[in-house]
């Protein structure tokens, strides 16, 4: 991916120095544990952390965080991604007669508090709707090369972008949508409106690459293996695979890898918001 010579964004905040102790309200550690439980057996992290609520008797503690020079670079790599898809996202919203909010992203080690509860590392990156933030460790990128078999620059890329996509759901109101509908339905048709939620965040993805791609030149060959690659290796069915041997579809959230392959490539080829509409569609 052709990136170094990319605008890198104003909208870091960089918590990688800061360190916190403590429970959340109602489960404390426990909370933790079930969100990273969930996140690999198809149960949406965002309903756990509202089970657990705010944190409460937390502790601060700022370190002297140096990072090395690789995470310097990673650092940089993700501003300017984060950059391209405010400068993509902002140019569609203005086609369409209205106005981009830019989300901050949150760089953090080890654990960290958001509006969305007390999250650590090992779930992987989030949005967090109530502050518009997007938060990761970017530990976890070695953990996408090594332990999910999805190395590259661009597979990096397609974290952000996603969770860009899920930010751009709770501007447009789709998220709101999805969550008030929880209280109507059982939680398998629950898991199914999920399922629709990301595999659209992953239209979104793709949907930024290609206007990416026609407005700044980014993409080099193997980028898109790359990303369509790691939509593979994080789909539901491999995950729950991979952790205990079998699936339960029913408890899919977030959509198989033939899914999430798809409608990343839906995206990519379209370049149409209208063409990610994946709550009307007939075969996800």
């Amino acid at each position: 991916m052709r990136w170094k010579d990319g605008r890198r964004s104003g909208n870091i905040e960089d918590r990688r120095s800061v360190r916190l102790s403590g429970k959340a309200k109602g489960g404390g550690i426990g909370i933790l544990i079930l969100a990273v439980i969930g996140m690999y057996f198809g149960i949406d992290p965002g309903l756990i952390f509202q089970l657990g609520g705010s944190t409460s008797g937390t502790t601060v503690e700022k370190t002297n965080y140096v990072p090395t020079e690789a995470e310097n670079e990673l650092a940089d790599f993700v501003s300017v991604v984060l950059a391209d898809t405010e400068d993509t996202w902002g140019a569609l919203f203005s086609q369409a007669g209205g106005r981009y909010e830019q989300p901050t992203l949150v760089l953090f080690t080890g654990t960290v508090e958001s509006a969305c509860g007390f999250a650590q590392a090992a779930m992987g990156p989030f949005y967090c709707p109530p502050d518009h933030k997007v938060y990761i460790d970017l530990s976890f990128y070695q953990d996408l090369k090594t332990k999910m078999g999805a190395p590259g620059d661009f597979a990096q890329a397609y974290v952000v972008a996603h969770e860009i996509g899920h930010h751009v759901q709770n501007l447009l109101g789709i998220s709101d949508q999805v969550h008030e509908a929880r209280a109507r339905m059982s939680q398998a048709d629950y898991n199914q409106l999920s399922v629709r939620l990301e595999l659209q965040a992953d239209c979104f993805a793709g949907l930024w690459a290609n206007h990416a791609d026609r407005s700044r030149h980014i993409l080099e060959s193997g980028d898109i293996e790359e990303a369509l690659n790691a939509a593979s290796m994080i789909g539901d069915d491999r995950l729950q695979r991979q952790a205990r041997g079998y699936v339960t579809p029913d408890s899919f959230t977030h959509g198989t890898s033939q899914q999430r392959v798809r409608w990343f490539k839906q995206g990519l080829q379209s370049g149409r918001v209208a063409d990610c509409d994946t709550f009307n569609a007939a075969r996800l």
